[in-house]
């Protein structure tokens, strides 16, 4: 697999303060490569570091072959970039918008068939500040692919949105890389990265703490799973503790948690049609990045 980023021992710090420490990873060309981590953990200084927009103190950068510092230019040319506090001015049109940033590149595609695909056509003359905040993120999608790139930055693209723009912002992501692009995607989303990503890095406190697949990740919990569901009044818990894969079984009221490994979902479902139990609400709880996250630094994401 061609590598298009490559980052060693990265360095960068403020009044003594180390934002980026020793931070290196590889990105593949084709994939989605998710960086993930809390506010103030790095991400964006770093990443900010590769695409030249800050000097790194220490370490090495090289995109698509290109230094960004020193080949700044060349390297604009061939990447697009949304950044966290991407903005326009609120009454600037949509097509004003792509044609102005179309004049800063040496080479671009038409921003018309952009404005259809992603779903702006009806758009194009409304302001920026009369956009919803979807339609603010596909001009932005929009406006980071007018060169063409080969590689797309994106940073806290959904930041802001409700659940179902997100979702379908997501599907936004996925439709950049089926166009032959790498994506490089940051973000402190759990969901996200592990919905999208062929391969994630975790940074902490400026460093990379992990970095591999999202299912490799969680795989390395060795956690539990955990089914949930609710009881009739006088059904006891402990009817279920010898259940194939069960290890734990807690009650409250009618509340029931059982843990455990192998199909246990199924296993549970059985056992209790056994009692001609079928709760509405079973449900299987499993292991997810956020639980990564707690087991390597002890706290939560957003906490």
């Amino acid at each position: 697999m061609t590598q298009v980023i490559e980052v060693q021992n990265l360095h960068k710090a403020y009044d003594g303060i180390r934002v980026v420490d020793d931070v290196s990873f590889t990105v593949d060309a084709g994939e989605i490569f998710g960086i993930i981590g809390p506010n103030g953990a790095g991400k964006t200084t770093a990443i900010e570091s590769v695409i030249g927009l800050r000097k790194p103190d220490g370490g090495s950068v090289s995109v698509l072959g290109l230094d960004p510092q020193t080949e700044a230019r060349q390297l604009g040319n061939r990447i697009g970039t949304q950044l966290q506090e991407a903005a326009l001015p609120e009454r600037m049109k949509v097509w004003e918008a792509l044609d102005l940033y179309a004049s800063f590149y040496e080479k671009t595609v038409p921003w018309e068939p952009l404005v259809e695909q992603w779903g702006l056509a009806e758009k194009r003359n409304t302001q920026f500040g009369n956009l919803s905040g979807g339609q603010k993120q596909r001009l932005f999608i929009a406006l980071a692919l007018l060169n063409d790139p080969q590689i797309v930055f994106l940073d806290e693209l959904t930041t802001g949105l409700d659940p179902q723009a997100r979702r379908a912002t997501w599907d936004l992501i996925r439709a950049i890389r089926a166009q032959g692009k790498t994506v490089v995607l940051i973000t402190h989303f759990m969901d996200e990265v592990e919905a999208l990503a062929d391969r994630v890095a975790v940074i902490d406190h400026g460093r990379v703490i992990a970095l591999d697949t999202p299912d490799n990740l969680i795989a390395g919990l060795n956690g539990e799973t955990q089914v949930l569901f609710s009881v009739p009044n006088g059904f006891q818990a402990e009817r279920l503790e010898n259940v194939s894969g069960v290890t734990a079984v807690h009650q409250r009221n009618q509340h029931i948690t059982v843990s455990g490994n192998g199909p246990l979902l199924a296993n549970v479902a059985a056992a209790l049609a056994q009692h001609n139990i079928a709760p509405a609400d079973l449900r299987v709880q499993q292991a997810n990045l956020e639980d990564v996250f707690l087991t390597l630094t002890g706290r939560t994401i957003r906490n």
